[in-house]
């Protein structure tokens, strides 16, 4: 695949100046990536309400950086690149809408940066389409404005690509090497690992290339990811033990990664899971996940398109980073999150676009009305699918983190005002609503002991927190009992 992806790359630098001055300048290079963009992050405000309220993920990685929060523990798996894009406002606000609205503007922006990076390689109507399709799935949509990582992993995915076959045309566009270390920074900064996967073919092209013709390229990618997985290692050494460890750790909290498909496991949260762990349940009704089987045929399509008009390159390694980035995630867990594919979906969607406007546009003249018609009407369902998920979505997540912010309530009005310890179930999200400390004594947050909590309740307010069904820890059994929100309140006499 290597030898492969490097001949056409060749043969993309011979003609690249060429492709350059009939694609680069149309007038709409900016106005269809920007007019994506601004309709991308106006989607985002009017059907992610900005009051949704923060999810567990999102309220540890805030909780790091906010000036009411103590911060949550912090897992193996994690990376701080989500925190510092917060700390600009979690710093010195608690407003969740702020928050919205700050990243649904910054997503925006950087899916139009992300578009902007392929300028010269496609027609601006192919990135505007492509940048279209995936601005309008409803897990981009629903991540885009959520303290959470995956997104960004997407966003520096479809820049770094492109940016990658820039620099290799063109050696001499500073611009482009800048952004391939900026793009590789960006993911190793949100998750390391999942940036390796998405730049192994890339490397793989490197290895291929002529000794003079690597080494530039070869440090913007290498020094961006160092840039950006510094601070993971080095947290590495100093909280976990070493490397191996960390990786280790990080292994055991997501079960275990090997051989494991999880096909099945990902079509089930097609229907609106945001995370399906165990992941068990039917699949949803076909016409809500007919679209992840369509998408990948016409990436193909769009492949063989490439291949007959001699342009390979361009479509050719984005698919390839794809297939990459999407291996751990489909065979090598054992649940699964439909966020976790947003990178694959990134670099899936150009391609798409470009079989899309060529099923339209190379089409005998007397059938392209046929061929758009049928093609707007695939898109029409297609968006009609994917809006009912994200409303649906969005009023169960949002339901859920109401029923949060109840118990929180509930906690202050029995006493559990910060300085305060939660521990127990759902004890990470509740404590960042209520202003305590979240600490638990077992499973992969466990960073206490029972009798530190039972100390700790003699001096501050504490309350363990349990399902109906479930058992108090033994510290806890004869504490006071409040039912609220489908749970049980086990609050310590000190709170009164």
């Amino acid at each position: 695949m290597a030898k492969t992806l490097n001949d056409t790359l060749v043969a993309a630098e011979r003609h690249g100046s060429t492709r350059a001055a009939r694609v680069g300048p149309h007038p709409g290079g900016r106005v269809w990536p920007a007019a994506v963009a601004v309709a991308f992050t106006v989607a985002q405000l009017a059907l992610v309400r900005p009051g949704m309220g923060l999810g567990w993920d999102e309220s540890v990685y805030v909780s790091q950086v906010s000036g009411d929060t103590p911060a949550a523990f912090f897992s193996a798996p994690r990376a701080r690149g989500v925190s510092l894009l917060v700390a600009p406002i979690a710093s010195w606000s608690s407003s969740t809408e702020l928050l919205r609205v700050y990243l649904a503007l910054l997503s925006g922006l950087g899916l139009f940066l992300a578009l902007r990076a392929w300028r010269g390689l496609f027609p601006a109507r192919v990135l505007g389409a492509g940048g279209a399709l995936f601005a309008t799935l409803w897990v981009t949509v629903f991540y885009g404005p959520q303290a959470m990582p995956n997104y960004w992993v997407a966003i520096g995915a479809l820049a770094g690509v492109g940016y990658f076959l820039r620099a290799q045309a063109d050696p001499d566009d500073r611009a482009a090497l800048w952004g391939v270390g900026a793009s590789a920074a960006l993911m190793a900064w949100m998750r390391p690992t999942d940036a390796v996967w998405v730049t192994l073919p890339l490397f793989a092209v490197l290895v291929c290339l002529p000794r003079r013709r690597r080494p530039r390229l070869l440090a913007a990618l290498v020094v961006g990811l160092a840039t950006g997985a510094a601070q993971w290692v080095v947290e590495a050494y100093v909280g976990f033990g070493g490397l191996s460890e960390r990786l280790a750790d990080a292994s055991g909290i997501q079960g275990g990664l090997g051989w494991n498909i999880a096909v099945l496991d990902q079509l089930r949260t097609l229907g609106g899971r945001s995370l399906c762990r165990p992941c068990d349940g039917s699949i949803p009704a076909t016409q809500m996940i007919v679209w992840w089987f369509v998408l990948p045929l016409l990436a193909a399509v769009g492949l063989a398109v490439a291949v007959r008009a001699r342009r390979t390159a361009g479509t050719l390694l984005p698919l390839a980073c794809a297939t990459t980035a999407g291996i751990p995630y489909l065979f090598m867990i054992g649940y699964a999150a439909p966020r976790f594919l947003l990178p694959y979906y990134a670099l899936l969607v150009i391609p798409v676009a470009d079989a899309l406007i060529h099923l339209v546009t190379a089409s005998i003249r007397k059938r392209r009305p046929v061929a758009a018609a049928l093609v707007a009407l695939g898109l029409a369902g297609h968006l009609a699918v994917q809006y009912t998920v994200l409303t649906r979505t969005v009023d169960r997540t949002t339901a859920s983190h109401r029923d949060w912010a109840r118990t929180a309530a509930e906690l202050h009005r029995l006493g559990v005002r910060p300085p305060c310890l939660l521990t127990g179930y759902l004890a990470i999200p509740i404590a960042f609503y209520t202003g305590c400390r979240s600490v638990q004594t077992q499973g992969h947050n466990a960073n206490t002991t029972p009798a530190e909590i039972a100390g700790a309740a003699e001096r501050l307010p504490v309350a363990a927190l349990t399902t109906p069904k479930g058992q108090a820890p033994e510290f806890a059994r004869t504490w006071e009992r409040h039912r609220v929100a489908g749970l049980l309140l086990h609050v310590a006499p000190a709170a009164r």
